[in-house]
């Protein structure tokens, strides 16, 4: 029994109100009308409610079809532009593929690396180093031209993390689509959450597992490092005795382009034994102790992810199998989806 001025409490008891009422049983006083006007608020609640919340989940799962009516060309537009890319310089998969990395750890996938203002490009770890910007700039203005105010610019930067990454010999994979761009961009974050060439392992997995991504994701994702180039001054400290774990070989070899003073930007390969494919070679290079970075290193010296770096060195298939697994989970940190951010007209400045 309802108490004079009870709120409806169910979906059972406004639909039962509303029902007496449009059948005439119940008696049209002052609290009747009271109650019918309260079981409608309540019908409406719910409804708005159940709306809201599917709206939300259908705006936060991604899709590799989310642009199938859209823009159906997008995949080719970008393929094209991208074997291109690579066909004049091969170190541009690499960049690419870091730069989709360097974008993911910072706000999520939004896209606010490639904004020109807001300083998260010329953060500590980007400044003088992320590359590959004028790529970008070429495949958003052949999307536009195709298909204008449809695809973001982070959705364009995750399909050409992959086809960089396939054209040097990768894997491919199905990419979720449906992000959109961020207005903002943190340097701040950026100094805080991308990890630097001398993190231990520790500190590793914490920087990952801020992104939710496990060690076996951060050990898949550091394969990435099988391809692309290096700064003499992101490894100079190792190869110069700041490290014992080290191939004494492999020191003097990396000595050779590396001074001990200047040359801060001389370039190096991270994985010297096939620096132009996309293979594990990488782990292979950790076990015999040639890691460039002291932080790849930290992947093989007596801790947690030992077995594992011998797993991936001895069964490609498993870490490329394992590398897409996590390409994927980290392509999908933080999206704006829905109506959140913006689908900028160029890359690198907000919409006007």
């Amino acid at each position: 029994m309802q108490s004079p001025h009870s709120f409806p409490t169910s979906k059972q008891e406004s639909t039962s109100l509303l029902e007496q009422y449009i059948l005439g049983k119940l008696s049209l006083t002052s609290h009747s009308h009271l109650l019918i006007a309260m079981a409608v608020l309540a019908l409406l609640m719910r409804c708005l409610l159940t709306i809201s919340v599917l709206s939300c989940t259908a705006h936060a799962q991604l899709s590799p079809n989310f642009y199938g009516y859209s823009c159906p060309n997008l995949q080719s537009i970008v393929r094209s532009a991208m074997t291109q890319a690579v066909s004049n310089e091969r170190r541009i998969g690499a960049s690419l593929l870091r730069l989709f990395f360097h974008d993911c750890f910072v706000q999520g996938c939004d896209a606010s690396i490639l904004l020109d203002a807001g300083g998260e490009k010329s953060a500590g770890p980007n400044a003088n180093s992320v590359r590959g910007f004028e790529v970008i700039d070429t495949i958003k203005a052949n999307v536009e031209a195709a298909c204008p105010g449809v695809v973001s610019c982070a959705d364009i930067l995750a399909l050409a993390a992959r086809d960089g990454t396939n054209l040097l010999g990768g894997s491919t994979w199905q990419v979720p689509l449906g992000r959109r761009d961020s207005t903002t961009a943190s340097a701040s974050l950026a100094n805080a959450n991308l990890p630097p060439p001398t993190a231990s392992l520790g500190a590793l997995v914490s920087l990952f597992a801020r992104q939710g991504l496990s060690p076996r994701d951060m050990t898949a994702l550091s394969g990435a490092h099988t391809i692309g180039q290096a700064q003499c001054s992101t490894f100079r400290d190792r190869i110069y005795g700041g490290d014992a774990n080290i191939d004494a070989a492999f020191a003097a070899q990396r000595q050779q382009t590396c001074p001990r003073s200047g040359g801060d930007a001389n370039l190096a390969p991270i994985d010297a034994q096939t620096p132009g494919g996309f293979d594990a070679a990488f782990f292979q290079n950790l076990v015999q102790r040639r890691g460039l970075f002291h932080s790849d290193q930290e992947l093989f010296n007596g801790g947690s992810q030992d077995d594992l770096v011998r797993q991936y060195s001895a069964n490609p298939a498993l870490f490329n199998s394992d590398f897409v697994a996590a390409m994927i989970k980290m392509g999908n940190i933080n999206p704006l989806t829905g109506a959140a951010g913006q689908i900028r007209r160029n890359c690198r400045v907000v919409n006007s």
